[in-house]
Formats: structure tokens, sequence, C-alpha cells
């Protein structure tokens, strides 16, 4: 039977999956492989048992489709779902490691632009000194601002880039708005990112891996109707996805002016979003058939 499927369910429909996962649940049934619903809204409200009441006792080994989540709210999912016999392939430790920036960056350093972080909470801004030496340590030269798991690119002029990182003053201006946008769902902390000069035009290439294999190569989501021709030889990345060590992960990948592919972002697998219209099918069942089965890539 293979792994159990747990979706996010439509918050106005409990018995239904979100409308988002829902072409994925009905693949997922298709192929006929077990799939259940968890309460997104419960478990972000901090009620972990409710969220999960209506996942099967006994379904053993699973994995999560659906909305991102803190490694906190992870960890307490994984623990609801622990108490009713249902093992989440991804451990809490490879979802952090996956999913937060810090997590990821020093395995991923030689192929992803260079970044220094700072943490902090939500409405409370690092002091311009402490974003001074920070920034120093990038070198100088533009910068892009986000947390540990999201930016806010839509809004690059305000809240995303800093075209000189020496200039303290409006590289504060872009972390405090960023933070006043990010609000309570601040991630972490502050990232500083040195900004690279990508091809945007093509777009990026979202692969998806397995158990270090890739088995899926997608646009991103953002730009789903962008995919970059000819697409990567994702060798590059294979020994670092293997080093990170998590079973199911993705990988953005764009290519810089200069012709060189870099790795734009790294995420857990269970929350990266497929671009509308892409292929489910062969990930679904791939995890399906991984789960439970075997043991994270370098183990």
């Amino acid at each position: 039977m293979g792994a159990t499927f747990i979706f996010c369910a439509d918050p106005l429909r409990p018995r239904s999956t979100d409308r988002h996962f829902a072409d994925e649940a009905h693949a997922v049934r298709a192929l006929g492989h077990p799939a259940a619903l968890v309460d997104h809204d419960a478990l972000t409200a901090g009620d972990p048992a409710a969220a999960v009441a209506r996942v099967p006792k006994g379904a053993g080994p699973a994995w999560y489709r659906g909305w991102m989540l803190t490694a906190a709210q992870y960890g307490a999912l994984d623990a609801a779902l622990a108490a009713r016999g249902v093992t989440l392939v991804t451990t809490p430790g490879a979802y952090r490691r996956a999913h937060e920036l810090p997590g990821w960056y020093d395995v991923f350093a030689p192929r992803t632009p260079r970044s220094v972080w700072l943490p902090c909470t939500p409405g409370t801004a690092p002091d311009q000194r402490s974003l001074a030496t920070a920034a120093t340590a990038l070198g100088g030269g533009p910068g892009i601002v986000k947390d540990y798991v999201k930016s806010h690119k839509h809004e690059w002029d305000e809240a995303c880039y800093v075209p000189d990182l020496t200039d303290t003053h409006r590289l504060a201006s872009v972390v405090g708005r960023f933070l006043e946008l990010r609000a309570d769902a601040l991630v972490g902390g502050v990232v500083i990112r040195a900004f690279e000069n990508f091809r945007t035009a093509r777009g990026e290439v979202r692969v998806w891996w397995v158990d270090g294999e890739p088995v899926l190569l997608t646009a991103h989501p953002d730009t789903p109707g962008l995919r970059p021709e000819p697409e990567p030889d994702t060798a590059f990345v294979r020994p670092l996805v293997t080093a990170l060590g998590c079973r199911f992960v993705t990988t953005d990948l764009a290519l810089r002016e200069d012709g060189a592919w870099r790795v734009v972002e790294v995420g857990d697998g269970q929350v990266s979003d497929l671009p509308r219209g892409a292929p489910a099918q062969p990930l679904l069942q791939r995890l399906a058939t991984a789960g439970g089965t075997g043991a994270a890539p370098g183990a």
C-alpha cells in the first residue's frame, strides 16, 4: 500500500481536501494510496490533537503535503500523529534543516548567494550596528532581505532589495519594512543575501528530490509559464542534496548572467508548491513507495 498522504482540509468543508491540494489528493487515490486530512487552522492555533482527529489511527508512515508550518508547528504535528500510530517520514529535525536557510546554507554555500542572518523576534529589528556588521561580511554591493524561509520580493524596492549594503540607513529601512510586512509570520530572523544577476526572463527550475534522486523538474510556481531551456544538469546539486541528508527536498535553480547555474532556494518538499499543470503522479508514486522503506541520502 505504501505511505499515507496527509493533506490540509478545506477550512469551510472540513471533510474535503483544501482546493489547493485537491488535484494531488485525487491523484493519490487514483494511484491506490491512502489519503487523510488535517485541520491546518487548528494546528497553527496550537491544538494539534484536534488537527489530526480525522487521521486514521495506525496509518503507519506518512508524508505531509500542505501549507507551510513553522518548525515548532511541524514538531507538534509529528507528536500528535505519533500518538495515533502515524509516523511522518520526514522527522522534525530534517524538516527544519531543509525548510530554514540556516539549516541548509552551509551545505549549499558553494552554489548559492553568500548569506548572513541575525535571529530576532517579530516587531524587533536588529540595531543598525548589528546590521552593518553582518552586511560587512558580504563585502558590500547589492543585497536582498528575507527571513529564514520567505522574502517580500513583490515589494522589491521597499522590503527586499538593497542597492548598496554599505548604506546602513537604507538597509535598516528595508529590514524595518520587511519586518513590518511579515509581522507575526516572521520565521527565525533577518537574512541578508548577496544579490546575483539571474536571467529572470527565463524563469527558474524547481527540482524535486526523493532519497537523493531527482524525480521531477518543474517551473517555479511563481512563474509557471517560464522554464529555462535547456534544463540544467542536476549532477552538480546531487552531492549537496545527499550531504543535507533529508529524504524529500526541493532545490530552486536559476541561471546567472555569466552562465552558471545557482541554487536560489532549498525547501522541504512537503510544503513546496507544485506549479499549476505540473504532472504530480510520478512524484506521488515515488513518495508512496519510498515512504518508510528507505533511509536519508548519505545515511
